[in-house]
C-alpha cells in the first residue's frame, strides 16, 4: 500500500471510530457550526489564549454577532462551555467544560487507535 492511501485508510478508520463516540451519551450533539466555534475555541485554549465572548462576536467567519450569541448560548445550555466572570463584570471569558475536554480526549485515543491499526 502506497503512502498516500495508507493515510487515507488512516483519516477515514478515524473517521468511522470517531462517529462512533459521537453517538455516545455523554453531551447533546452540536450542529456543524457550533463545532466550528468548539474547534475554535479549544485551538484558542490549546495556546494559552484567553477568549471572551466580544472576542467570539468579533469573527466574521462564525456569522452575524446575533448568530455567534446563540450558539454560544446554546453550546453553554448543551455543556460544552461556560462563561466565566473575568477582571471586568461586562466581559464573560470562554471555557471548555470537563465533559468537552473528555470528548477531546476520547477523540485522541480514537486517533491513536486508527493510526496504529
Amino acid at each position: 500500500m502506497n503512502r498516500a492511501n495508507r493515510g487515507a485508510e488512516v483519516y477515514l478508520r478515524f473517521l468511522q471510530l470517531s462517529q462512533a463516540i459521537r453517538g455516545l451519551p455523554t453531551l447533546p450533539p452540536l450542529d456543524p457550526l457550533e463545532e466550528r466555534i468548539l474547534s475554535w475555541i479549544a485551538r484558542t485554549a490549546q495556546e494559552g489564549a484567553r477568549l471572551s465572548v466580544r472576542d467570539m462576536l468579533s469573527r466574521d467567519e462564525f456569522g452575524a454577532p446575533a448568530t455567534i450569541h446563540s450558539r454560544l448560548k446554546s453550546m453553554r445550555v448543551k455543556g460544552w462551555i461556560t462563561l466565566a466572570d473575568t477582571e471586568d463584570a461586562r466581559r464573560k471569558q470562554i471555557e471548555l467544560t470537563d465533559l468537552a475536554m473528555d470528548h477531546f480526549a476520547r477523540l485522541s485515543r480514537v486517533m491513536v487507535k486508527a493510526a496504529r491499526g
